[in-house]
């Protein structure tokens, strides 16, 4: 058996040798310091770096592209306000056909681009045109400009008509119809005879009528770097939904679980097992309805109305139908453990019933999570529109197309210009990944963070509960706010144990993040290794480090417990918590496994909720169309998800920490008096016994 370790977490010892100090409180002193510096300093490099994307990024850029002046569409500019002209369109239809050949000279970024209202489309009797922004000669306002459906040709002199009639400017013939694809006008290979016969006979050059016209654009439109922008932005444009059904929801469903588990604790393991399984198929569902396999709304890039016979590819739908595959994969398998742990469910009832008393003593705890829940709302908003900044972050500078023939009538020098005709681009330095990848981890650490003083702090507060269990004058020791009393140990002595806590986790998520990317890298690549010794390395290695992060997680859970109780540093406290479990596994594991399995889907079916709801908001009509529409509903269900767990794990820590901080708090009353605990709950200990007699039961079943 272990030292005379209650003597620091029942009644503790004053440094008089009195026993004054009572239940938890004793002479306590600051750990883990350095960690806590090294924490402060990370949020100083946070607010630095998170100052550069503000400095540097626009989040415009995600959606809407550049125009030849390297203005972007939809904002306003010092020269030119293109604040409702949010569409990209590409004025030369052969530079964009050039940009679709193998060995072409001009690329898709040097062909001439400016900004518009909507897509124009060919006139079905006579010629229309595309004219540049009106200026100098063209004395038209912007506002005149879009009213003439951008065409002031007649107003050219005939030395820009001939231009214009060469491919140069200012004005364009509109030969091609063009469709809103994600803020691009995307040319459809399907030319106007009219348009092109009435442009043949006023002696235009020859114009390229190939598939290549569009596909050029597609290309483009469709490369991963596009794509990564889209998702982004869209989590950007659905900030509503994010507060709704990533904040508020989980947080009215959260409570309402704390609530019910308090009053009608034997039947929630059951309906949250069957409300688990139900909302699993309905977002499955859902992924269906967006893939296009139920009904027809499916995923579109086209934005707006259009000829529903023209049909255009985007990456965006395969992503949906490869997570609505993979939801049904999950679905499945989710409802077949359902059915395996049937018989734990009585179990995790008796567990859940202890932590029932708990809330019911200690009632502050149902709140406490109020206030973690407001800091990280406070940090998330904070983070996230940084993160806008820094993802759209860099300069916009001009390309480089000296062997490109650009040429285009500039209306300010009245003639063919041909120097500085490029098209304009951003520029991305590599620190602007080294800056994004360390906001992405300072996130989860902030998080991590988080949720272990929330964590500490609650099992301070069931600590002292326990512990005054069995005494003849028990209540009066319990502090009056037990949960204040906490948080104020927590804040004046732990913080340092809580930071070094949170990075170790951080830490091991992020590597194993980093070798997965790694992993999938070499996949698509083709170098795994061939050898069976060498696949099997592969796979034993991501298994182990997978195992390594749940150890870990489970570990600084319990850790935390110990630093609530004794106040000892984190590793101290982690080799306290991980003897105790040792000694004492036969008797809590499967108590506190199953606890913990239904604890885990309880959260689920919050986040599960969250993603529902963001699925709902997300089908109506502000975000189908015009310019908030969505590009696709996966990253921003993805996020109303992950919120909607973090805001469920904040507040089911209540009684998934009281759950572990009594069983943990049993095992030391239990080695302390000899294997019959003096302070445990009746209920706690009917449980352990109905499990001990089940264990021995299935052994003589095993026997026979």
């Amino acid at each position: 058996m272990r030292g005379p370790l209650g003597a620091v977490i029942g009644r503790y010892t004053s440094s008089d040798g009195s026993d004054k100090d009572g239940i938890i409180k004793h002479n306590r002193k600051c750990r883990d310091i350095t960690f806590l510096v090294i924490f402060i300093a990370f949020w100083v490099s946070m607010i630095v770096n998170s100052s550069f994307g503000f400095n540097q990024g626009n989040p415009l850029r995600l959606t809407y592209g550049l125009d030849y002046e390297g203005n972007v569409c939809g904002s306003s500019h010092r020269h030119r306000d293109l604040a409702q002209l949010e569409l990209r369109y590409w004025l030369n239809p052969n530079q964009v056909y050039e940009s679709g050949l193998k060995d072409g000279e001009t690329t898709l970024a040097n062909a001439r681009t400016i900004c518009l209202l909507d897509c124009p489309e060919p006139s079905d009797d006579t010629l229309s045109w595309v004219c540049d922004y009106p200026d100098g000669e063209i004395r038209l306002k912007m506002d005149d400009w879009i009213d003439r459906n951008y065409d002031y040709f007649e107003f050219l002199t005939p030395e820009m008509r001939n231009s214009s009639l060469q491919l140069q400017g200012p004005c364009y013939p509109l030969i091609f119809p063009s469709v809103n694809v994600y803020w691009s006008c995307q040319f459809i290979a399907r030319a106007s005879n009219s348009s092109l016969r009435h442009w043949e006979q006023m002696g235009g050059v020859s114009i390229q009528e190939d598939m290549i016209i569009d596909k050029s654009i597609r290309r483009s439109v469709n490369s991963r770097a596009s794509v990564l922008k889209r998702y982004v932005a869209d989590v950007g444009k659905s900030w509503p939904v994010l507060i709704v059904c990533g904040g508020l929801v989980p947080l009215f469903l959260s409570i309402v679980w704390l609530l019910l588990i308090r009053h009608f604790v034997a039947a929630m393991p059951w309906i949250t097992v069957v409300l688990f399984n139900t909302l699993l198929i309905s977002v499955t569902i859902f992924y269906y309805l967006k893939a296009g396999w139920i009904g027809d709304d499916a995923v579109t890039p086209i934005i707006g109305e259009h000829d529903p016979y023209i049909h255009v590819y985007g990456r965006e739908l395969t992503h949906v139908r490869i997570v609505a595959l993979l939801m049904t994969f999950i679905s499945a398998v989710a409802i077949l453990t359902s059915i395996a742990i049937i018989r734990r469910i009585l179990m995790a009832t008796s567990v859940l019933k202890v932590a029932a008393k708990v809330i019911g003593e200690v009632q502050a705890l149902i709140i406490f999570p109020a206030i973690p829940y407001a800091m990280l709302a406070i940090f998330y908003m904070f983070w996230l529109s940084a993160a806008l900044h820094l993802f759209s972050s860099g300069q916009v500078v001009e390309n480089n197309c000296n062997n490109t023939n650009c040429c285009a009538y500039d209306l300010v020098l009245k003639k063919v210009n041909c120097e500085h005709c490029c098209g304009y681009s951003i520029r991305y330095t590599p620190h602007i990944t080294v800056a994004i990848f360390f906001h992405l981890f300072g996130c989860y650490w902030a998080t991590q963070f988080v949720i272990a003083s929330s964590a500490t702090v609650i099992a301070g507060s069931v600590a002292s509960y326990y512990w005054a269990q069995g005494e003849e004058e028990a209540s009066p020791e319990i502090p009056f706010l037990p949960v204040f009393a906490s948080m104020k140990r927590l804040a004046r002595y732990n913080l340092g144990s809580v930071a070094i806590g949170s990075l170790v986790v951080s830490f091991v998520e992020s590597v194993r993040f980093i070798l997965e990317a790694i992993r999938r890298r070499t996949k698509v690549s083709g170098t795994r290794p061939d050898h069976w010794l060498g696949r099997m390395g592969y796979y034993t290695s991501r298994g182990c480090l997978k195992s390594v992060e749940w150890t870990i997680k489970s570990a600084n859970r319990n850790a935390y417990i110990m630093i609530a109780i004794t106040g000892k540093s984190f590793c101290k406290s982690s080799a306290i918590a991980t003897e105790l479990i040792r000694n004492n596994i036969m008797r809590i594991g499967k108590v506190n496994v199953i606890g913990d399995v239904i604890l885990f889907l309880g959260k689920l079916c919050v986040s599960l909720f969250s993603a529902l709801f963001g699925f709902l908001m997300l089908d109506s009509h502000k975000y189908r169309s015009s310019h908030n529409k969505v590009s696709s509903p996966l990253l921003p269900v993805l996020a109303c998800w992950v919120l909607g767990y973090v805001v469920a794990t904040l507040f089911f820590a209540v009684v998934e920490m009281s759950i572990d901080t009594i069983i943990l708090s049993f095992c030391q009353d239990s080695e302390e008096n000899e294997g019959n605990a003096q302070h445990a709950p009746s209920l706690l200990l009917e449980t352990l016994d109905s499990n001990h007699e089940e264990e021995v039961t299935d052994d003589r079943f095993h026997t026979v």
